[in-house]
């Protein structure tokens, strides 16, 4: 994941001009339509965005884009369906801040989608709405499959998705993404919690490894999700007549959940910054712990070679050269000193 990504391709350029920014990709785009009513729904996938017709009937369509890196098919939408060059624009970049921009014939949603792979990283997905009267667009960045539930909620006809309309279809698919944020945090706080038992039983370099791990993880988390709750917070206030007030209790009820999201966000960010503490004052205490038992050794010693270094310079007239006892004794005294300032340190408890 990028922190920020390369828009110097764009610079100079006129506003509505399509530049693609993010992860160059090569595959198809694959674009699926769903057209339903409370009778029937009815699912096809779309090869040619040029001939894409909305139907003018009481029906809800959902057109679903699983990528935005074919500049022509964004091109064949914003003709076909008259979209603003500026949202054309805002679909192609990929490193667009969560918003929600109102052009009166249609409403439009930029969000983050995040999804966690195999290997416990966090991947984070541009998702964006476009919004009318009786249809939504849904443009991903690379197509993850997060709307699943849905398209199974559509075929099979339960719940009351079949039965409302466009409005209460985008709010099934914002609850979606909204929804997959409790699972990454949840596999987050379970790294996290590991990561602080480790920190206080054995830290190593490969912990501190983690630690910068997570941190980055949540900081490109808190960047998707932080934004979020004024676009969703306008959505619920929309004097747009698209959004029934009947659909706009259901958005304030994502509102909450993203203020929760957030809250978590936030303790989980100092959880990691309480587990870097903690990996430093463990070190630290190591390192004195080390530190303690080397100074008590040299302690020790310093008296002994005191002794040694006396005995040491042979000098003609020392008396306890000739002794046969002056080796032994002067060992067992080296022995008294030693063991005297190994019960004085333990006295002191600095052992």
């Amino acid at each position: 994941m990028k922190l920020v990504q390369k828009r110097s391709k764009k610079a100079g350029l006129s506003p509505g001009t399509l530049i693609h920014i993010g992860e160059q990709r090569t595959e198809a785009v694959e674009i699926t339509l769903f057209n339903y009513s409370g009778a029937q729904c009815d699912e096809r996938t779309v090869t040619d965005p040029n001939d894409l017709r909305l139907p003018a009937d009481e029906t809800v369509t959902w057109v679903n884009v699983g990528g935005v890196h074919k500049l022509d098919v964004l091109e064949a939408f914003g003709k076909q369906l008259g979209l603003h060059p500026l949202l054309l624009e805002d679909l192609a970049n990929t490193d667009q801040r969560p918003k929600l921009d109102d052009y009166e014939t249609y409403v439009f949603l930029v969000m983050k989608m995040l999804t966690r792979t195999n290997r416990g990283d966090t991947l984070v997905e541009q998702v964006s709405f476009v919004v009318g009267r009786n249809y939504v667009l849904s443009f991903q960045e690379n197509g993850t499959d997060v709307f699943r539930p849905v398209r199974d909620r559509l075929r099979g006809g339960k719940g009351r998705l079949r039965q409302q309309g466009a409005d209460y279809l985008l709010h099934e698919l914002v609850d979606a993404v909204v929804d997959e944020y409790f699972a990454v945090l949840e596999a987050l706080g379970e790294k996290i919690e590991s990561l602080q038992e480790r920190v206080v039983a054995n830290p190593n370099p490969d912990t501190l490894k983690d630690i910068h791990a997570l941190k980055r993880q949540l900081l490109f988390v808190r960047r998707a999700v932080w934004p979020l709750r004024e676009a969703i917070n306008s959505l619920s206030r929309s004097d747009n007549p698209f959004l029934r007030d009947t659909t706009k209790v259901f958005f304030r009820d994502v509102y909450d959940h993203v203020i929760q999201i957030v809250d978590t966000i936030e303790t989980l960010r100092e959880m990691v910054s309480a587990s870097l503490d903690i990996y430093l004052s463990s070190v630290s205490y190591r390192l004195n712990a080390v530190m303690r038992v080397l100074t008590v050794i040299t302690t020790i010693f310093m008296p002994l070679s005191f002794i040694a270094s006396i005995y040491g310079m042979n000098f003609e007239h020392m008396p306890e050269l000739k002794w046969p006892w002056g080796y032994p004794l002067i060992l067992g005294v080296m022995g008294l000193v030693a063991t005297g300032m190994l019960i004085g340190f333990r006295q002191r408890k600095w052992l």
